[in-house]
């Protein structure tokens, strides 16, 4: 699990001395029938299986626990080689099945609203656990293909910068998964160079977590903010490399009186003003580990005239997974000791595994 279409094509040819088509054989088996068993994969000889079992293994995580919601969301909680845990969300709606996937293994970036990031940050995940959640959770839906794939788990996907690409561009291959770079999204909290390195790298789209209009209120909210002020970013969403009619997506969490007021809303539009974007409002999904509250509908809803009044493209997400802890902002409550309290603080974060 993990190797790409290449990789496969050079241990055909290195390891078991075959020519590379074997190694395409291989990747159809893995990726696309979800085929863990040498002895299943009919299409290669019996000697080469044999072989097979003897020199590889296709790994697979444990499935720790799968939640369903009452709205037909799934969170599983998947074990790792080394005893840890991540989660990821499988998301059903009438005309997509959406797999929301981690990136880490906690989060060093801390944003104060977040519950990921209260449990500390471990390690980066490997090319293969994220391309893992993505066939396990397959197998969860075998009459749904998934439809689009969101970063938007545990950890920020731009510090595992190397891994998240390389996956994504195996998840995108035909003779495997075959999803369209149009259908996979990657949040972050806008790190500026790794931004930049990714429109170089990657056509997958960007979203950006912005959950504030001034620098102080982001920064209360996302520590970031001191290394990557917003003005910057803004800059740097207006430089990035967007392919035709493509969009940057902003998400932007309503918390009560805390960034949700009509003057929040205005200074929002003057942000993004010469940003190509459009914008999702996420009402705050409360938990156990915050004080922070949703705002009432009528708040939500003259915020979100406000947006759409200057011709920004806006909806506010629905509430998926909320009764399971599965919302967003939710993920990682596994990691908790108790309520409110945070773990030491977190190493820096390494790119790569």
């Amino acid at each position: 699990m993990g190797m790409s279409l290449d990789e496969l094509g050079d241990f055909a040819e290195q390891v078991l001395s075959e020519r590379r088509f074997r190694g395409k054989q291989l990747f159809k088996w893995i990726y696309k029938r979800r085929v863990t068993d040498f002895d299943a994969m009919t299409d290669i000889a019996k000697a080469t299986r044999a072989q097979l079992k003897e020199v590889a293994h296709i790994s697979r995580m444990e499935v720790r626990a799968a939640q369903r919601s009452r709205d037909g969301t799934i969170k599983f909680l998947w074990g790792l080689h080394d005893g840890l845990q991540v989660e990821s969300v499988l998301i059903p709606e009438d005309t997509r099945l959406t797999l929301c996937i981690s990136t880490q293994v906690g989060c060093p970036l801390d944003c104060d609203f977040c519950v990921t990031g209260k449990g500390g940050y471990t390690r980066n995940l490997s090319k293969a656990e994220i391309l893992g959640q993505v066939i396990q959770a397959q197998e969860h839906s075998p009459d749904r293909d998934l439809s689009n794939i969101v970063l938007m788990g545990m950890g920020e996907p731009l510090l595992n910068l190397d891994n998240v690409v390389d996956a994504m561009e195996t998840a995108q291959v035909s003779d495997g998964l075959d999803l369209s770079h149009r259908r996979i999204t990657l949040s972050t909290v806008g790190l500026i160079p790794q931004m930049a390195e990714l429109g170089k790298r990657s056509r997958i789209n960007l979203a950006i977590s912005l959950h504030g209009t001034t620098e102080e209120q982001r920064t209360a909210l996302m520590p970031i903010n001191r290394k990557y002020p917003l003005a910057d970013l803004v800059e740097a969403l207006k430089a990035y490399p967007l392919r035709q009619k493509k969009l940057i997506t902003i998400e932007y969490i309503l918390i009560r009186g805390v960034n949700d007021t009509v003057a929040d809303a205005k200074r929002l539009v003057r942000l993004l003003r010469k940003v190509p974007a459009k914008v999702n409002l996420i009402p705050y999904n409360k938990n156990p580990f915050t004080q922070y509250e949703r705002p009432d509908n009528p708040t939500i809803v003259a915020f979100q005239e406000v947006l759409m009044g200057a011709g920004l493209h806006t909806v506010t997400r629905l509430n998926r997974g909320g009764d399971i802890d599965a919302a967003c902002g939710q993920l990682g409550g596994y990691k908790q000791q108790r309520p409110g309290k945070r773990r030491s603080a977190s190493p820096k974060a390494e790119q790569g595994r």
